[in-house]
């Protein structure tokens, strides 16, 4: 199918990008397009202009500050997990991109794209929750951060206000955390029927700090505290990995559709929390 008719628009500058955007309010951005186009072609989405922001300078800049790890909104998701800088900072974003659909959409598929998009089954939303990132947005009042726990709204709705486009993704640099990714799929390169994001921090053989964050298993992607009280002040067994998992599915009410009902995706979250505790070291 080809999409409906549109106007196609490359401003010079965030600044115009966002005038764009203020002048028309049917004006959509285009990243990689991984997303926007297919919904274009079954006429899901039916934007008046397109605003190409691929090439503003800056935007796909990829570089360590302090203690956080700068992504801009335009790199490509495979920049990201080919990184030797990412893998040292926050090598959960690597783990978690190698889940994402294929090599060609990672390929072409942003960073900014990914978590503007607010999939509930979207590896980098639940990364980014997991790792407490947030999201810088710049519009016509000026620049705000969006934390990640503030970010994912409902399917494919965030808290960016009209006209704000997302121009820096921050993620926390933890030396000492661990972390592991798991998802339950039909087929490699699939939407995940459930998946998890997990990042802890031990105190001597006990875990001091947890962080799940799920996907597939809701309108967005969640955080999993009753998963998370489960670990904290024990070590990492098979005894307390078993109860985080069995409490991370027993807090879900995933949707039914036609790929799972309620409970298979129950059972794919727990085998995927499962999986992703099991790999993180602990000795």
């Amino acid at each position: 199918m080809k999409p409906p008719p549109f106007d196609y628009v490359r401003p010079g500058t965030v600044t115009d990008a966002i005038e764009l955007l203020a002048a028309d309010e049917d004006a959509k951005l285009l990243a990689g397009g991984q997303s926007l186009l297919p919904m274009m072609n079954f006429r899901l989405a039916r934007p008046s202009t397109l605003v190409d922001i691929t090439r503003l300078p800056g935007m796909a800049e990829l570089h360590r500050d302090g203690e956080e790890l700068v992504i801009g909104p335009t790199t490509r998701q495979r920049a990201v997990e080919t990184s030797s800088l990412v893998a040292q900072t926050c090598p959960l974003l690597v783990d978690a991109l190698r889940h994402v659909g294929h090599h060609q959409i990672r390929t072409r598929g942003t960073v900014g794209g990914s978590l503007a998009h607010a999939d509930p089954a979207a590896e980098l939303c639940a990364a980014a929750l997991a790792l407490d990132a947030e999201v810088v947005a710049t519009g016509p009042d000026g620049r705000r951060a969006i934390p990640a726990t503030e970010l994912f709204l409902a399917p494919y709705q965030t808290a960016l206000r009209p006209g704000e486009i997302i121009t820096e993704t921050r993620w926390p640099i933890r030396p000492h955390a661990r972390h592991g990714f798991a998802e339950i799929t039909h087929r490699a390169g699939d939407f995940a029927l459930a998946g998890l994001a997990a990042v802890v921090e031990l105190d001597g053989p006990e875990v001091s700090r947890a962080r799940l964050a799920a996907l597939g298993v809701a309108g967005t992607v969640r955080r999993l505290p009753t998963g998370e009280l489960a670990l904290l002040g024990r070590p990492l067994t098979a005894e307390s990995i078993d109860d985080a998992a069995a409490a991370a599915a027993s807090s879900v009410d995933p949707p039914e559709d036609v790929h799972a009902d309620t409970e298979t995706r129950r059972a794919a979250l727990r085998a995927a929390t499962r999986r992703a505790l099991e790999q993180i070291p602990h000795a």
